[in-house]
């Protein structure tokens, strides 16, 4: 009984310049990932996401025996692809109207920033704890 021919590979050396590289890439990548302000306001939902808040609800109601996460959002994308744009209106007009409310709270938010991406100082160039805490003494005295 013959088995598997028995092939050698040929192992590339790598180049210890491209490993740098690759390094410095990473390293770069994950930089810029962390630099994401957290203060940033979140992104409003799609008009989807709105409906499926309310399908949800529905299909638990006549499928308490489901438990399944991907078969209530597959019946969900379903019932979307099959609803009118006059059923879909409500759920458009929620989500641009959240949108808009996303849009401003991003101006306000901007503002504030810096050039560099960072939230710009107050005026008295302390850092928020210290003026809370100033402000948690004078309320206590």
């Amino acid at each position: 009984m013959k088995g598997p021919k028995a092939t050698s590979i040929a192992h590339k050396k790598i180049d210890s310049e491209m490993v740098k590289k690759r390094k410095a890439d990473a390293s770069a990548r994950k930089e810029k990932a962390s630099k994401k302000n957290s203060g940033a306001p979140k992104r409003p939902s799609s008009a989807f996401f709105f409906f499926m808040e309310e399908f949800r609800k529905s299909f638990k109601e006549n499928f308490p025996d489901n438990k399944s996460v991907s078969i209530v959002g597959k019946a969900g994308g379903v019932k979307w692809k099959e609803m009118s744009e006059s059923e879909k209106a409500p759920y458009v007009a929620k989500a641009t109207k959240k949108k808009a409310e996303y849009e401003k709270a991003m101006e306000e938010f901007n503002s504030k920033l810096n050039g560099n991406g960072e939230l710009k100082p107050d005026e008295s160039g302390k850092s928020s704890s210290e003026v809370h805490d100033e402000n948690e003494q004078e309320a206590s005295s």
